[in-house]
């Protein structure tokens, strides 16, 4: 409150030297009785009226005659933040010494990763790290942070490919890793409440022992806080569907610290808004996830792995399409292109040899035997019509060889990359969505532009639901080919009804798309969605939407 009202008084004291020296040239007999004047009119509001405007609208960062239902970027001012400092040491009395980081070594590993298409500039990194270590740690430090107004940007497994935790502002990032607790399985119930720095594959793993399944299967390394900010999913969304359709409920500390239950544990409610999912695919914009109740899935009994290889991708993506017409859902399929079976054979990484031919990779699963039999048939038949070739694993072994092929699509294009570039290979993971009838006609493009520009590429689709991903490798001479190459990729995606990404999430790297995907009045209900629940724009700053119009140019 001190801070504000110094602020407005020198608002103040800026209208009264004002007064002071325009009435100096024209009437200095009177300067200082209107200079006191004008400080009473318009000075005295400031320290007033415009003191109450800041505390409702956080320093008229947004018009309030402007009664709305959207808010647009020319409509508010910049944010201006603290520093930091003061907040670190007002969290030194409400924490233990241990969860407050300044090293560098702590700030370079929560700045960047080689994986993010997008990358900080020299400036943007946290001024610390801060580990909470419950749902009230994190309530006390937004408490704060938004009383000392510093922004903060959460950090779970940090695998995220958008620039989703870059420190764009000097603030703090909330590192999450010490709430990794599975804190209760309703087995019964099929669902399980979580922390958020719980990485998926310890928690499926977990579950194996109750043959039980958590569905989204992203990369190694995911943890759930962040599945959930970004909503990915992985190879099983086809049959399993993405983190939107995977969670329950949440627990939420909002920018002010106020923590919010979204809803109870029953699979179904039309209690209310669904503020569960408005939480999911925010990307920490809207608050910080602290609990997570999952839906769980009952596992397979049976599973079949299967390989096909197509004459050509048309003949792949035909065979996706009747497949899913015909009511089948394979526990996964996977499209991989030629250059990636390429790879795959290249890398040493595999026993045997494959066509390096567009392939789909099938994991089919039953309840019994005779279930699980007959829909492999079904899927074998479809394949076949499509000209595929059709290979069976006959035990479990041979399960395990096939699908190390999908297993190692990313590792394998790297490597190839560093054969041709060196180690200082650049890689950009990228992706799009487009209805399923689309897909064959999006990635052949795709293929078709990158081997016209001579860029080093590979191609994985969760074929199921249309999503699919560009792998691609090069040096840095051809990043702004590249780049240009990505823009073509999600444009083209938009033109047939698609998105700019299917599972990645916005982040920085995708903002300039949201706009030619949705409108502008759509971006700009989200951000009065974000002023309503963050006023001082501290939660992870500058993702998803924009929040500055004098923003410094990125790569967007």
């Amino acid at each position: 409150m001190q801070r504000q009202f110094a602020r407005c008084f020198s608002c103040s004291r800026i209208i009264f030297k004002g007064s002071i020296e325009v009435n100096s040239k024209t009437n200095a007999n009177g300067s200082f009785w209107n200079a006191f004047k004008w400080f009473a009119i318009g000075g005295g509001a400031v320290v007033g009226s415009a003191y109450t405007m800041n505390q409702i609208y956080n320093g008229a960062r947004i018009d309030p005659s402007l009664k709305t239902s959207t808010t647009s970027l020319k409509e508010i001012s910049p944010p201006i933040y603290e520093d930091p400092q003061p907040l670190i040491e007002k969290l030194g009395e409400v924490l233990k010494n241990d969860q407050i980081s300044i090293s560098n070594s702590e700030i370079a590993s929560h700045s960047d990763s080689y994986w993010s298409t997008d990358h900080p500039n020299p400036s943007e990194k946290p001024f610390a790290i801060i580990f909470p270590e419950s749902t009230q740690d994190v309530s006390k430090i937004l408490q704060l942070a938004h009383q000392f107004n510093v922004p903060i940007v959460p950090y779970s497994g940090g695998t995220s490919l958008e620039g989703h935790y870059i420190s764009t502002r000097n603030g703090i990032c909330i590192d999450m890793s010490r709430m990794s607790t599975i804190l209760k399985l309703h087995e019964n119930d099929l669902d399980v409440v979580v922390q958020p720095c719980v990485d998926w594959q310890y928690l499926d793993d977990y579950l194996k022992s109750y043959n039980l399944l958590f569905g989204p299967d992203p990369g190694p390394g995911a943890c759930i806080g962040g599945m959930v900010g970004t909503s990915c999913s992985g190879t099983n969304a086809g049959k399993y569907g993405t983190m939107r359709e995977n969670v329950i409920a949440l627990t939420v500390v909002l920018a002010d610290g106020t923590i919010v239950k979204t809803r109870q544990r029953p699979r179904k409610s039309s209690c209310g808004y669904n503020l569960t999912n408005l939480i999911v695919g925010s990307e920490g914009t809207l608050g910080i996830v602290t609990e997570i109740t999952l839906k769980l899935w009952v596992r397979s009994k049976f599973e079949r792995v299967a390989v096909v290889s197509f004459p050509h991708l048309s003949n792949a993506a035909l065979a996706v399409q009747n497949i899913v017409k015909s009511g089948l859902l394979p526990n996964a399929m996977e499209l991989l292109d030629k250059e990636m079976m390429k790879f795959v054979n290249n890398s040493g990484q595999v026993t045997s040899k494959y066509d390096e031919l567009p392939t789909i990779m099938f994991k089919i699963g039953g309840q019994s035997e005779a279930i699980c039999n007959e829909m492999t048939l079904e899927v074998q038949n479809i394949c076949q019509e499509n000209l595929g070739k059709f290979k069976l694993a006959k035990d479990e072994d041979e399960k395990d060889e096939l699908w190390t092929a999908r297993k190692v699509a990313l590792w394998s294009t790297i490597d190839e990359g560093r054969k041709r570039y060196g180690q200082n290979v650049q890689v950009w993971t990228t992706d799009v969505a487009v209805p399923i009838s689309k897909l064959v006609e999006s990635l052949q493009s795709t293929r078709e532009e990158l081997d016209r520009n001579g860029v080093m590429a590979s191609i994985v689709s969760h074929a199921a639901d249309g999503n699919y991903h560009a792998l691609i490798v090069f040096p840095e001479e051809q990043r702004v080919k590249v780049t240009q190459i990505v823009k073509n990729m999600v444009h083209r995606a938009l033109s047939m009804e698609g998105t700019a990404t299917g599972e990645h999430g916005v982040g920085i790297g995708k903002r300039e798309f949201l706009q030619d995907e949705l409108g502008p009045e759509a971006v700009n209900m989200m951000r009065k969605i974000k002023l309503a629940l963050d006023p001082n724009l501290i939660l992870n700053p500058d993702k998803v939407i924009k929040i500055d119009i004098n923003e410094n140019p990125r790569n967007d």
